[in-house]
């Protein structure tokens, strides 16, 4: 079987998900519309899941490739605002491949997921290294996905229910201030002693997202292995200290 007849099966499977009120599809249906037998499909799928994950692939390729190929702006943040309004309006455009693509059925999570959380953590670590994350880029990542995925899921899902066109900006903001530090300049005057109040709460936390966020980016660390992930450790625990 040729690559020609996998790409025509996908092709056809994305088409009637796509098509599907449900968002369901038979191999069956996806055989007679590629014109192809059942053999064909599970050689090159393995099954009904290899191909819906294949299908997820397929569509998150196309959404991934924007981020791939953008260049980082200079304002990580500002990317990262950007970030989460594409993610809601690819969700909006493919409602159900959005949610054949966080369906608790898909029992291996797909790839082009993977690669969309860990593009999230590299925006965010450099964001980290400018001193404006309040916690350690990994723990935020979870924050902002978790979130993000929760308002595009209930949008697609439950249009009825959520009407207001400013929801996801409102949540976005939201989870955003628990996650970044706030747009004001350092306090003058010297470092408070210790004991007294701090003008700016997270700014232990933040410090320490920073330090580790540039010490994954030097080419010349001068600690050893045992020494680096024990300072990482730290740095974590710092990073991810609850605020009062």
């Amino acid at each position: 079987m040729s690559t020609n007849t996998r790409a025509r099966i996908l092709e056809v499977a994305a088409a009637l998900v796509a098509e599907s009120p449900d968002g369901d599809v038979s191999t069956r249906a996806v055989c007679e519309a590629a014109g192809v037998g059942a053999p064909a499909l599970y050689r090159h799928f393995g099954d009904k899941e290899g191909l819906l994950s294949a299908v997820v692939d397929h569509g998150w390729d196309k959404y991934l490739a924007t981020k791939r190929d953008r260049p980082p702006g200079t304002d990580p943040v500002e990317d990262l605002r950007s970030g989460w309004d594409t993610h809601v309006e690819f969700a909006l455009a493919n409602p159900n491949l959005f949610r054949l693509m966080h369906s608790p059925a898909m029992r291996t999570p797909p790839a082009a997921a993977l690669e969309s959380h860990s593009i999230l953590t590299a925006d965010l670590r450099r964001a980290a290294a400018q001193g404006k994350v309040r916690m350690a880029p990994e723990l935020a990542a979870q924050m902002i996905m978790s979130s993000n995925v929760g308002v595009a899921l209930m949008l697609v899902s439950r249009p009825a229910t959520f009407t207001d066109d400013s929801m996801s900006r409102r949540v976005r903001d939201a989870v955003h201030a628990a996650v970044f530090t706030p747009d004001v300049p350092p306090p003058a005057g010297p470092v408070p002693a210790s004991g007294a109040a701090e003008p700016d709460g997270p700014q232990v936390p933040a410090a320490a997202a920073r330090l580790n966020a540039l010490l994954r980016r030097s080419s010349a660390p001068a600690l050893s292995p045992a020494e680096d992930a024990l300072l990482t450790e730290w740095l974590t625990r710092l990073s991810n200290t609850p605020l009062d």
